[in-house]
């Protein structure tokens, strides 16, 4: 294009543009012409060449080797807040939202605790009980191998890749359910290319540590050196399940007497979801207690499920919460309970009971109010030690994040507590239908009903039908069976596929 040519295409569009022509009735050609200006106007950026700078010769020296340092098998006690996570477990596809030991991990490797490319199975790590996406934890524990300050922490007899302790069969599917600041320096400052030579430097303060990796909603507790053979899982004696709820509409009595026909030793397969993936030809489980108390300092109305045992199925306490609110209701007798444990005639003593040998139909529990409060190990198997990430003042710590937090929760609960007063002035409440046992109603198959599912959830229903009435699952022979011949004969496959390669 000449430039007598582009200066004249220039002028004419400088004028349309100064007229307030909207560009919808600009011709083909104009709008062209219009672009092959603005694009032929436009400079293009300087190039800037960046030079980066020679490597560090000190740094080139200095690679981590971690065989080069002693190990020490450790427990971690941690809580997590559930519903910012997609679970405990790593997960082998992506996730919608990251896993607890994902970001637990992370931050292992980034403080250099354990070698990121071993993987999990590199450091021997074991977790006490799974919980799944939205479920929280106050006293969940792990143990793995770690890198340690001291010489002596160096332990020979036993390895995580060939543990001297052998578990039960049953024991086996128990449950489902920058470095080192201030004391410890900079990564630039620290020699690891030599093992580190006895010293009176005392153990890595790991709690610390990680803390400061972590984000809020993951805070490591404390930690326990113990023995090489050592597994959080099975050492576990028992495990403590809280789930809380509001009793709004639920009789507390009824709820309490169902609760406490759970203790003692019963096959819950009625109480849990069936995963054939691990293959489980017993499902007999010892509660030791299970409690309903209302929690000291919340709203009025806040309750707590107290369940304690040994170990727990898939899914067993939100099953059993899910029981329990329909007889809370009033929609079940408490009795429900003993002829779900009643898997096979006179299984809980009674001949009159039906035998429930299969899981009728029902919707478990919300996950939210659902925390695995406390793991108990043996005297002297653990002994839990915390340091505080305190200043002079004893600010900061632990204790102090976590009591931020938890004001700022209340505070949230508060301005939602007066949007609820306010809204109360141009809104009556729903009419009440439950408990039946207080409101006198009778289901009548036509009136809508919330059957509640914790957590604020619940299931609107017109027509309840009884839990002994329903549909019943395929017994868990079958669904065993159905998975070995599909999902379970195709890993087999792909695993005997991959050992394959690997001998090539």
């Amino acid at each position: 294009m000449s430039t007598s040519l582009r200066l004249g295409i220039a002028k004419n569009l400088r004028a349309m543009a100064a007229s307030a022509t909207p560009y919808e009735s600009w011709s083909k050609e104009d709008l062209i012409a219009r672009l092959t200006l603005l694009e032929g106007e436009k400079e293009p950026p300087p190039r800037v060449t960046i030079t980066p700078p020679p490597p560090n010769p000190k740094r080139l020296w200095k690679t981590f080797d971690f065989s080069s340092y002693s190990r020490r098998k450790i427990a971690l006690k941690f809580c997590y807040s559930g519903w910012a996570y997609n679970g405990l477990a790593i997960q082998a596809d992506p996730t919608p939202l990251p896993t607890v030991e994902g970001v637990l991990f992370e931050a292992l490797a980034k403080a250099r605790l354990i070698d990121p490319d071993a993987g999990l199975d590199g450091c021997g790590w074991e977790r006490c009980g799974r919980t799944d996406r939205g479920v929280s934890a106050g006293g969940q524990v792990i143990s793995l191998w770690v890198r340690s300050a001291l010489e002596s922490a160096s332990i020979d007899a036993a390895s995580p890749r060939n543990p001297t302790i052998s578990f039960p069969e049953e024991a086996e599917a128990a449950d489902s359910e920058d470095t080192f600041a201030g004391d410890f320096g900079s990564l630039d400052d620290m020699d690891f290319t030599a093992p580190k030579k006895v010293s009176s430097k005392p153990e890595h303060s790991f709690t610390q540590i990680l803390n400061r990796l972590l984000p809020p909603t993951i805070r490591v507790l404390a930690w326990s050196p113990v023995a090489p053979e050592f597994s959080s899982r099975f050492a576990c004696k028992s495990r403590h399940y809280k789930y809380f709820f509001t009793a709004d509409d639920l009789d507390i009595r009824l709820m309490s007497e169902a609760a406490s026909l759970l203790v003692g030793g019963h096959d819950f397969r009625n109480f849990c979801k069936l995963d054939p993936a691990k293959q489980l030809t017993t499902y007999r489980r010892q509660i030791m207690s299970a409690d309903i108390n209302p929690v000291a300092g919340t709203a009025a109305g806040m309750h707590v499920l107290d369940l304690k045992g040994s170990a727990f199925l898939y899914h067993q306490v939100r099953h059993i919460m899910a029981v329990l609110f329909l007889v809370g209701a009033g929609l079940e007798p408490p009795a429900v309970v003993t002829a779900l444990l009643n898997v096979e005639a006179g299984a809980e003593g009674d001949p009159a009971l039906p035998v429930v040998d299969t899981r009728p139909e029902y919707q478990m529990a919300d996950a939210l109010p659902l925390m695995l409060y406390a793991c108990h190990y043996a005297p002297g198997a653990v002994e839990w030690q915390a340091e505080e990430d305190v200043d002079a003042d004893g600010l900061g710590g632990v204790y102090q994040q976590l009591h931020s937090i938890h004001a700022r929760a209340d505070m949230y609960a508060t301005l939602d507590r007066e949007f609820l007063h306010i809204a109360a002035v141009h809104h009556a409440p729903p009419k009440a239908h439950f408990p039946l046992t207080v409101t006198g109603f009778v289901p009548d198959g036509k009136t809508p009903m919330n059957v509640p599912l914790g957590g604020a959830e619940f299931r609107r229903t017109a027509k309840y039908v009884p839990l002994l009435e329903r549909n019943r699952g395929d017994h868990f022979e079958i669904v065993n069976e159905r998975w070995r011949l599909g999902k379970g004969a195709r890993r087999d496959e792909r695993r005997k596929a991959e050992a394959a390669e690997d001998e090539e």
